[in-house]
């Protein structure tokens, strides 16, 4: 209740002037003076902010040296659009460091990927442009002639990998959006869901669906995002949002802006693999199940999980991946042009479609997500399209393969025998025995 009074008066007094300590205090008040009129939403924002409560006011974030690349002269100062992590880590240097070193900052170079390849030859520019420098981010580019120094294909752009004109990467605004930049807006999953979300990595979906996310959206109003300190388990306990288990402070790790520390598994590429220190970033994140769950439980859930992974690269993953190879090494492909050939596109949807959805539906509890969206589509098309694709070729190379699978892998045997014995193998636990024979050899 004292909080809230003191921000009434903080509003009340401070209406059309906020006093500054900073040397340029008067193009201070010369920008809030023109911006509460001409962008009052912008103004509000920052006015009901931390930073406004603390007297970082507009030309504290914006200023620029004239050498600066996206410096521009501006009723009499020289600012940049631009607001970088270099400029952000002048007071968060901790953040500003582990975001440098995190996944997130890296998303821009996604631009030379497959995807970004895809986007471009199939759409066009405007669709790289909106469709993946959105999320990922762009490469700023600076055009001298525009009057904020920046270049119209590449600004505006918020993208979480932003590359930027003073070499930092990244974009802080993509999740503590401007010009509140609020703790409490990053805490929730909606902040992580323009972008995590969709047919390739629908985190947002299987969240909402878990019993992870159908407890946040209940319990929404005792989850305290407002605190400053935030410790799962301690100052909330109902639920976890995305922020809790990826990067929010525990009882014995503090709070950190690299997303990577607790992800043992990369979910991304065709086959899924350990990351570098993986059994110390699973302890990361078991220590936030703990909070609420007990060992047991914690350690069910991981012993699930990984089985599920290592089932779907054995089973799907790298046998298809491997019948790629040999189409592509005998040249049987009709077009050179990546993504001319109709194998290609099923392959493509195999692993970075339906074989994402189904690991990250493991990986998040999401039943409907592991199965329905995801194993289920891959073995359809697995089975039922990629592979007569690949057999329609008429190589002899790729029909070996193709027998010799189906044959010998008793996770596929399952084609050459009837639904009767199936059901009772499925029944007297047989069927299960075979599976984990053929994994304890591999």
């Amino acid at each position: 209740m004292m909080k809230r009074i003191f921000l009434l008066m903080f509003v009340l007094i401070f209406t059309n002037f906020v006093p500054v300590t900073n040397a340029n205090a008067q193009v201070a008040g010369k920008c809030m003076t023109c911006h509460k009129e001409k962008s009052p939403g912008l103004y509000r924002q920052w006015y009901m902010s931390e930073h406004a409560q603390h007297k970082v006011t507009c030309i504290d974030c914006h200023s620029a040296d004239k050498n600066e690349k996206d410096a521009f002269y501006h009723e009499g100062a020289y600012i940049a659009t631009l607001v970088t992590p270099k400029d952000c880590g002048q007071c968060h240097r901790k953040e500003f460091e582990e975001v440098e070193n995190s996944y997130h900052a890296k998303a821009g170079q996604i631009l030379d990927s497959k995807d970004a390849y895809l986007a471009h030859v199939t759409g066009g520019e405007p669709v790289a442009i909106l469709g993946c420098e959105g999320c990922h981010g762009a490469n700023v580019k600076i055009d001298p002639n525009s009057p904020n120094k920046l270049s119209s294909k590449s600004w505006p752009n918020s993208g979480i990998g932003r590359i930027n004109p003073d070499g930092s990467l990244g974009s802080c605004n993509a999740c503590h959006t401007r010009h509140a930049f609020s703790k409490a807006q990053a805490r929730q999953p909606e902040s992580c869901s323009k972008c995590h979300l969709g047919p390739d990595h629908p985190q947002k979906e299987v969240y909402e669906e878990s019993k992870h996310g159908n407890a946040y959206y209940t319990h929404v109003d005792d989850m305290n995002l407002k605190s400053d300190k935030w410790v799962v388990g301690v100052d909330y306990f109902d639920a976890p949002s995305c922020a809790t288990c990826h990067m929010s402070a525990t009882r014995t790790a503090p709070l950190s802006h690299d997303v990577g520390k607790r992800l043992s598994w990369t979910l991304r590429p065709p086959v899924s693999v350990h990351k570098e220190n993986w059994q110390e970033k699973r302890r990361n994140l078991k220590e936030v199940c703990l909070a609420c769950h007990s060992e047991p439980f914690a350690d069910g859930h991981f012993f699930q999980y990984d089985s599920f992974v290592h089932l779907y690269n054995e089973k799907f993953a790298i046998p298809s991946g491997e019948i790629m190879d040999i189409v592509r090494e005998n040249n049987l492909l009709e077009r050179e042009a990546a993504f001319g050939n109709d194998i290609e596109w099923t392959y493509w949807e195999l692993w970075h479609h339906e074989g994402r959805r189904a690991r990250h539906g493991a990986s998040m509890m999401g039943p409907d997500y592991t199965w329905w969206h995801g194993i289920y589509e891959v073995a359809k098309h697995f089975y039922f399209k990629f592979i007569p694709q690949a057999r329609a070729y008429g190589d002899p190379e790729v029909n070996r393969y193709i027998d010799n699978l189906l044959a010998d892998d008793p996770m596929h045997q399952w084609l050459h025998k009837d639904a009767k014995t199936l059901r009772a193998n499925i029944r007297s636990g047989k069927l299960q025995q075979i599976y984990q024979e053929f994994y304890n050899r591999k």
